[in-house]
């Protein structure tokens, strides 16, 4: 019965059941849209629209989402401009372009378009609710302490998702630094992943590397279309 569930509705459960307020040192928030019913309409209007099958999925894992992207729409590396451009999802939030997503989407395109890229691919995080500190985006490992309270919840979190049946268990960790570095280790503990690709972050590209970004797409082209292999 679990095999016959579609992968929409396993990505719906778990991102509407997440906990909301896991444990976090004083001045550092989460980020929760999904008790938001613009964004919960969007998501599952996303979600069915891309994933309502049973096809397995190779997970790209970024770091934790952001409050102009996903930390808004719910869907990762996702802001509403893109959703309404790309995807064809009209929203009400605002459309401010997040310079992530600006990134992928061009990833997305380049690849094959949205209908191709999501039917293989699906964006998640490690940590799978954004964080905030000061107003500004703040991420798991930014401080050793917030890392290490928020260790069970990552460990839940993301051994959830990779018992996802159409979960496959070759996943790309989008960022080369501590992202990397965590999930490294957190596969050394739990044994989750049989392998990990890497890219670099798209907003490390749109910040330094903007005058190669053709350069860098290519290289996320590569590693979906090696990881499919």
């Amino acid at each position: 019965m679990y095999n016959t569930i579609s992968f929409s509705q396993h990505i719906l459960d778990f991102y509407f059941s997440l906990e909301a307020n896991p444990p976090l040192p004083k001045g550092v928030g989460t980020i929760y849209p999904f008790d938001n019913l613009e964004t919960k309409r969007v998501m599952q209007t996303f979600f069915n629209k891309y994933y309502h099958d049973t096809n397995p999925r190779i997970y790209l894992v970024g770091i934790n989402p952001g409050r102009l992207g996903s930390g808004v729409t719910g869907v990762g590396f996702a802001d509403a401009y893109h959703l309404e451009t790309y995807c064809d999802i009209p929203n009400s939030f605002d459309k401010r372009v997040e310079i992530s997503a600006s990134f992928m989407f061009e990833v997305i395109e380049a690849y094959g378009g949205v209908e191709k890229f999501y039917s293989d691919f699906f964006f998640t995080t490690t940590m799978p609710l954004g964080l905030i500190k000061e107003g500004k985006n703040y991420n798991y490992y930014d401080d050793k302490i917030t890392q290490e309270k928020l260790e069970p919840y990552i460990t839940q979190t993301l051994l959830e998702q990779m018992a996802m049946p159409q979960a496959r268990p070759n996943i790309i960790c989008v960022g080369t630094g501590k992202n990397l570095k965590y999930l490294e280790a957190f596969n050394k503990k739990h044994h989750c992943f049989e392998s990990i690709d890497v890219v670099p972050h798209p907003r490390w590209v749109m910040q330094y590397r903007r005058k190669e970004k053709q350069k860098y797409i290519d290289v996320y082209v590569e590693a979906l279309k090696k990881a499919l292999v």
